[in-house]
């Protein structure tokens, strides 16, 4: 079953309003220099394109993105005139050599098929002393959300444990980032947690994005038939944290990665 990224507003549910919040905090880390250029490989939406937009200053920002449905959302929702969209992917980024100064990606390099190719490639779109960042969820550990799902999928469904992506992707720890960046030849390579909230205001609200089928979590609930389905949400009823207001208060980790060209 692979991985399905087109729908933007099904994701911006799931995933794209708490990695509005991650793509805060790693923009404060980073610390730029206002007036640079900037590349946002996987941007999907726009979301960590807006957060350069409003909190960088950038002269430029170019979003790249394989998705025609993320990039026509991204369009609509960002009308500035320092930003630019271009379809491309990790493999092959429509960026002429040394064109940007900051080479960003937020939460797509686990994503990537060929990790080391990506990476070599933002390096080469990177100006000599430019910067190459990324962060990438901490599936295995404290991404809650994703961890009770996954928990409570596995309790019932053994197998559903090969689509989890704790398992999937173990270049989701800092160690593994410090080397796929090293490798690439980047230099001063340092890492840091981001850690978010990530409340709900009810059951629904964490449930429903589950239903859409976008990205790996969803891709497996709504490969379930009826019957299983209900089982994983009566599982997930008795076992998620939750407030006497029906709210469930969780929280979200990402771990984060820069280095020097």
């Amino acid at each position: 079953m692979p991985d399905k990224w087109t729908d933007g507003d099904a994701y911006e549910m799931y995933v794209g309003r708490w990695s509005r919040k991650v793509g805060e905090g790693f923009l404060t880390w980073l610390d730029a220099s206002p007036g640079i250029r900037w590349l946002d490989l996987g941007c999907g939406t726009g979301a960590l394109t807006s957060q350069v937009l409003k909190q960088c200053d950038p002269s430029l920002i170019v979003g790249v993105e394989p998705s025609d449905g993320f990039l026509s959302l991204a369009r609509q929702q960002i009308e500035d005139e320092r930003a630019q969209f271009r379809q491309g992917s990790g493999s092959e980024i429509p960026i002429a050599d040394g064109d940007v100064d900051m080479a960003i990606s937020g939460l797509v390099l686990n994503f990537v098929p060929d990790q080391k190719q990506a990476l070599d490639e933002l390096v080469r779109c990177t100006a000599p002393g430019g910067t190459v960042a990324a962060y990438v969820w901490d599936y295995a550990g404290h991404v809650q959300f994703m961890r009770y799902f996954w928990d409570a999928a596995v309790a019932l469904d053994p197998a559903a444990r090969e689509k989890d992506e704790g398992i999937r992707f173990p270049l989701c720890r800092p160690n593994r980032l410090a080397e796929l960046f090293t490798g690439a030849g980047l230099r001063d390579v340092v890492t840091e947690p981001i850690d978010i909230p990530t409340p709900f205001q009810d059951f629904d609200d964490y449930w429903s994005p589950f239903l859409s089928g976008i990205a790996p979590a969803p891709g497996y609930c709504a490969s379930l038939d009826d019957t299983a389905r209900n089982k994983l949400k009566g599982r997930l009823k008795e076992t998620l944290p939750t407030d006497p207001d029906g709210m469930i208060l969780l929280a979200a980790r990402a771990w984060a990665v820069r280095g020097t060209h």
